[in-house]
């Protein structure tokens, strides 16, 4: 795959494009040379490699081809296996009848960066560290509803959840359900979770690890040799640049050649044609399973209930509450643009 003679500028989630590119959902390569590197500029810098404290897709996106989860959707919203052997069906047993457990086969022969053996303890632990109030993981809500999650052997997990839950599939799947390891994070798995060392230097599973990192400006990766799937990924390093305004990245991309791929949506339509216009990369929409979207506060954030509460009920914004102004902010939204 030659990823170097036309160069791209892409408006979409970073993860959309590892998926297409560093997991192989693209034509395979007929041979095992790699493409060196690939330049990637993002719209905000991570602060973080740790999933579970995310503060936004920015710090998901540089984490998740670090981390794997059990599973994820695909383009054609399939869910596909990634750490686990298969997917839980009612026909091969997995999925109980009842609806109140579910399990997970996981792949054997599947080992963390540093070389130690991924099992279903992992996946255990995962669980114990989001579900820990001391840790207050940002996915947490995703697991909720879960009773209890138990190793049955070395590579076969049981989830049992409180009520019977079409949603078997939401929890250790998607960007919430990356696996952590326990032998690194265990002495971690509490308040003093902020000083653990792998929040900016992690040991994952997935298809590249960070060599280096610099929060809140660059992070360099490079392939992982211990990664499950064998000749993947395509890419032997990945510099992945964050900050700087939407109109010099897309100029990085379609014009001077600084960078092979670009992540922004604040570019005016007019200003992408003329820089595409040159010929030295292309502008690709891409669609996804998340919607950005803007919504009216109806509530007073600077007024407080008795109880406590802000933004309660009982004190309506002083001009969001306004049919006029709703319908002034409708009038003013490029739809053309947009679309």
């Amino acid at each position: 795959m030659n990823l170097k003679p036309k160069k791209l500028f892409l408006p979409l989630i970073l993860i959309s494009l590892f998926c297409t590119l560093l997991f192989g959902s693209c034509s395979t390569p007929q041979t095992d040379e790699r493409e060196p590197i690939l330049k990637l500029l993002y719209w905000q810098a991570p602060t973080i490699l740790n999933p579970h404290l995310a503060s936004g897709f920015k710090d998901f996106d540089a984490s998740r081809i670090v981390y794997e989860p059990l599973a994820s959707y695909d383009k054609n919203d399939r869910l596909i296996p990634f750490l686990a052997a298969e997917i839980p069906t009612i026909e091969n047993g997995g999925v109980a009848k009842d609806g109140k457990s579910v399990i997970w086969k996981l792949k054997e022969d599947v080992f963390w960066s540093d070389g130690e053996p991924f099992t279903s303890e992992d996946v255990v632990f995962t669980y114990q560290f989001i579900t820990n109030p001391d840790v207050a993981a940002a996915s947490s809500e995703y697991y909720s509803g879960i009773e209890t999650v138990e190793a049955l052997d070395d590579y076969t997990v049981k989830i049992t959840f409180k009520d019977v839950t079409p949603g078997w599939s939401v929890p250790f799947t998607g960007q919430n359900g990356t696996i952590l390891p326990k032998h690194i994070f265990e002495e971690y798995n509490g308040a003093n979770i902020r000083e653990a060392r792998a929040n900016q230097m992690p040991i994952g599973t997935g298809p590249y690890e960070v060599v280096e990192f610099k929060p809140g400006d660059i992070i360099i990766y490079e392939a992982n040799p211990n990664y499950w799937e064998k000749g993947k990924p395509f890419i032997e390093k990945v510099e992945l640049k964050g900050g700087g305004d939407a109109t010099s990245a897309a100029r990085a991309v379609l014009q001077t050649g600084d960078a092979d791929f670009a992540f922004n949506l604040q570019v005016e339509a007019n200003i992408l044609k003329q820089l595409e216009a040159a010929g030295k990369g292309k502008v690709l929409a891409n669609f996804g399973p998340q919607v950005e979207r803007i919504l009216f506060n109806f509530t007073d954030p600077n007024k407080t209930a008795e109880t406590g509460e802000r933004s309660h009920v009982d004190f309506p914004h002083p001009f969001f509450s306004d049919r006029r102004v709703r319908e002034a902010f409708n009038l003013a939204i490029d739809r053309d643009t947009i679309a």
